[in-house]
């Protein structure tokens, strides 16, 4: 294309070691997840436990772990994510139990779960469900494809998972009734926040600074244009959102205390803070409707840059099972999401997975060793000891992948026991050997399966966001731009940026690739910037008050 492509030179890029294992900070809402997991779990286990079937437990864990998803969907969206997760979980439940009792052969079982593990990491990645990702999916399918089963008990067993995930829909919908505008105000919160630290900067700060920023104030959007209703809390956080951008556009002249005090309030259970946007002019500034109006992404198109990594977790899920069953273990699926649970974006991000993986699960071992005799001492304190290491797991794992695998390696080994009673050593001796067999060829499969379109779709994304800005410079040569066109545009235009960055980060990571045309997307992002500065301050000039843009604002208004 352009000349000023550097040539197509392969490289090696290393693969680091230090910071893998470093704990940052936790979610803000840490506790949601880790409560919803307790809440979704017990009672199911409970009843089993009183009704003396708690072998039936591994089924109504797979409904159960859907509550797990979503937490950072509005409720609206929420509702409709967790009614496909809990029927693609099913869904794999179903192809597994069918499988376990049509086959009992292994090497065709792990064909069959290597199978659907790369499935579900393409479906998961496309339509970016978040955490807990595939992982969980995999988990139940793999571990199912080895239950002892008839096809006469299939029925049955996907009834208890259809049961549980219901409950876990409930579990998952149930603070709507509380805070029903939550998922909403901490993404608010987060992009005035990430805002404010920039503007701290005077616009002085570096450009990944700038991004992140950008990223913050573009999924707060996403998260008010995910239900298409416009309710008065939704329209006071678009106009938080607008100051957001105007503290891009022009740091210098923002008030970052300002915006960390608005952003604190949204935290709270206050009313949304109001700010001096006139409410007319508000519909006309955001252009909401038109771009709700637009026609969604096929998922088919969202598919095809995830071919590399559905690849290697379909190559590495099978070899990992596969040399797994060579070395004689008992468990082969515990290799097969071993290796599904380390496909990241690209395979710097991998190979951190791997190590965290591997610390995690090794510690985790020795505190099943430690736990399993109290686990041994009755049902009910296997059953307690579960719910203990689920909420640990989902406590911790925020903070670094391997302080969470210490509480989930624990957890996994203790459900295997539900259905009965098993020697810890050999548990232990199986778990240890799979998790190095899954991490060692998960890996391998990683190198082997390379990315090589990841510089083909930095060019895509370089057109992509070539074309918004295009769009947007037309619309500020207007004197008068349609209603809603120049606000459409400049969140198209943050959308492109947003994706170019996420794009160079993913491409970046790879260990084989050509050389990324870096001037390019540094020159991409600078004039995409500028535009996006163009437009707010035409908003500013056409709709913004007269009087202190930098401070006003006032608390009293809409609660949500």
């Amino acid at each position: 294309m352009s000349s000023a492509t550097p040539a197509p030179t392969p490289r090696v890029r290393r693969l680091p070691l230090t910071g893998v294992l470093r704990l940052g900070r936790p979610s803000d809402i840490w506790f949601k997840p880790a409560l919803s997991a307790v809440a979704s779990v017990a009672p199911p286990n409970l009843t089993l436990l009183a009704l003396g079937r708690l072998d039936l437990a591994m089924y109504t864990m797979a409904g159960s772990l859907c509550a797990l998803y979503a937490h950072n969907k509005p409720y609206a969206a929420r509702a409709r994510a967790l009614v496909w997760v809990v029927l693609g979980m099913i869904a794999g439940l179903a192809v597994a139990l069918v499988t376990a009792s049509l086959t009992t052969n292994a090497v065709v079982l792990v064909t069959v779960g290597a199978a659907l593990a790369a499935v579900q990491k393409g479906l998961c990645d496309a339509t970016r469900i978040g955490p807990p990702g595939n992982v969980v999916l995999t988990f139940i399918s793999s571990a199912s494809l080895f239950a002892p089963q008839t096809l006469g008990q299939v029925p049955a067993h996907l009834a208890l998972a259809a049961a549980a995930g219901a409950w876990a829909w409930l579990v998952g919908m149930a603070p709507a009734l509380v805070r029903p505008y939550g998922p909403e105000r901490r993404a608010t919160a987060q992009a005035l926040n990430a805002a404010a630290t920039y503007a701290a900067t005077h616009g002085t700060g570096d450009a990944r600074a700038r991004a992140a920023a950008a990223a913050a104030v573009h999924a707060a959007w996403h998260s008010l244009l995910a239900t298409g209703s416009r309710t008065p809390p939704r329209r006071a956080l678009e106009r938080l959102l607008v100051r957001a951008e105007v503290a891009l556009a022009a740091p210098a002249d923002a008030d970052p205390e300002r915006l960390r005090t608005w952003a604190r309030e949204l935290r709270g259970r206050g009313p949304v803070p109001q700010t001096d946007v006139p409410a007319g002019a508000v519909a006309e500034l955001l252009g909401v409707d038109a771009e709700l109006a637009a026609p969604t992404r096929p998922l088919w198109t969202r598919l095809g840059p995830l071919t590399p990594l559905v690849l290697r977790t379909a190559l590495g899920c099978a070899l990992a099972g596969y040399v797994s069953l060579a070395l004689g273990v008992g468990r082969p699926y515990w290799a097969l999401v071993t290796a599904a649970s380390l496909y990241q974006a690209n395979i710097t991000l991998t190979w951190g997975r791997g190590v965290q993986r591997v610390v995690g699960n090794l510690a985790g071992v020795l505190v099943f060793a430690v736990v399993a005799p109290l686990a041994h001492a009755h049902r009910a304190a296997l059953v307690l000891c579960c719910l203990a290491f689920n909420f640990g797991a989902e406590a911790l794992i925020g903070r670094n992948y391997w302080l969470g695998s210490v509480c989930v390696t624990p957890m996994a080994l203790l459900i295997t026991e539900f259905a009965r009673a098993q020697q810890p050593g050999e548990l232990i001796a199986e778990r240890v050997v799979d998790t190095l067999v899954g991490a060692l060829v998960g890996l391998v499969a990683a190198a082997v399966v390379t990315n090589r379109r990841a510089t083909d779709r930095i060019e895509e994304a370089l057109s992509a966001v070539e074309r918004a800005r295009e769009r947007a410079a037309r619309l500020l040569a207007e004197p008068a731009p349609a209603r809603g066109s120049l606000e459409s545009a400049h969140r198209a235009l943050a959308g492109a940026l947003v994706e170019l960055r996420a794009t160079v980060d993913a491409a970046s990571g790879e260990w084989w690739q050509r050389a990324l045309p870096q001037e390019r997307v540094v020159l991409a992002e600078q004039s995409g910037h500028r535009t996006l500065a163009a437009t707010v301050r035409r908003r500013e000039s056409h709709s913004w008050p007269t009087g202190d843009r930098r401070t006003g604002g006032k608390t009293e208004g809409v609660r949500g």
